[in-house]
């Protein structure tokens, strides 16, 4: 039997601009995905999704031939796109799938699948992993992205992480600043698809001329400050600007414009976690207008 492992993710600055070339810190959580691979002597590839919960809600069974196949499953679309994960990675590694050898393989969530940590990046991973694959590249051929999910996977710390000329560059950092205590991560109530987040940002900027120079500094800044007001400050700075690119209002303006703390979206902007300054009172603030989900900062970031 062999256990394979990856880490979720926070994506802190940049937000889909990293698609285009923009310095983005990201953040590894403490939650991540699991996969337990168990060879069989059956052709078949029997599959098994469990929630952070313990139950098992996707199960598919694959007939590994000249080309998978799904024989058995309880949620069509999923396992046809899983069955698109598998022949990509067969692709990839043509001999990884031999005949007469199968796998009982079972995936376990340690998060909310909608907290939006990167139930898929995370997947993809650690498929990569156990057919010794490349992950960006089985990323590229399934899901797509940036890729920045896929760094914080394989990472146990914050990075710094830029597409150049399409290259991922990956930069280890320590993220650390010494007002952690003052950060809380808030769920929205909603996951917001990245797929389509995706689609949206490049509507909204395919005639924009995109400069990210005061985007790439603000990372910087945020990744260097040491002080509350002025992390503060930035945060602020970097919603408006993101605002602007995006053709959406900044999430506190829109939502919490009575909220005494700062604000910040993280990644899909519309839904998932975002970051708030504060201290646990001011948490009820949240909690009062029906997000309870809340977690402290040294509770989620590895």
């Amino acid at each position: 039997m062999q256990t394979f492992y990856s880490h979720g993710k926070l994506l802190i600055s940049a937000e889909y601009a990293v698609l285009d070339g923009a310095l983005a810190l990201a953040l590894p959580t403490k939650f991540g995905q699991s996969l337990k691979v168990e060879p069989t002597h059956k052709n078949t590839i029997h599959w098994k999704s469990i929630s952070n919960e313990g139950v098992v809600w996707f199960e598919a069974e694959f007939t590994i031939d000249v080309d998978l196949k799904v024989s058995t499953t309880d949620t069509s679309t999923i396992a046809q796109r899983l069955l698109q994960v598998l022949d990509a990675l067969q692709q990839l590694n043509p001999t990884h799938f031999e005949a007469h050898k199968g796998y009982i393989l079972t995936s376990t969530l340690e998060f909310p699948e909608n907290w939006g940590l990167g139930s898929s990046s995370t997947l993809i991973n650690n498929l990569a992993q156990w057919a010794e694959v490349d992950a960006f590249e089985l990323l590229e051929r399934t899901f797509g992205g940036s890729g920045f999910d896929i760094a914080c996977a394989q990472q146990d710390s914050g990075i710094l992480y830029q597409l150049k000329e399409g290259t991922p560059s990956i930069n280890p950092v320590n993220f650390s600043p010494p007002f952690l205590e003052a950060l809380f991560f808030v769920h929205r109530n909603q996951k917001q698809n990245s797929r389509d987040g995706i689609a949206s940002y490049k509507t909204h900027t395919k005639n924009q001329t995109l400069d990210f120079s005061e985007l790439n500094g603000l990372t910087l800044n945020l990744l260097n400050c040491t002080d509350l007001n002025s992390f503060e400050s930035l945060i602020e700075q970097h919603e408006r600007r993101i605002s602007m690119l995006i053709q959406q209002p900044p999430l506190k303006e829109a939502l919490f414009s009575d909220y005494e703390g700062a604000i910040k979206s993280l990644g899909a902007w519309g839904g998932d976690f975002f970051l708030a300054t504060g201290n646990t009172d001011s948490m009820d603030y949240f909690i009062s207008k029906g997000y309870t989900t809340v977690v402290p900062f040294r509770d989620m970031i590895l």
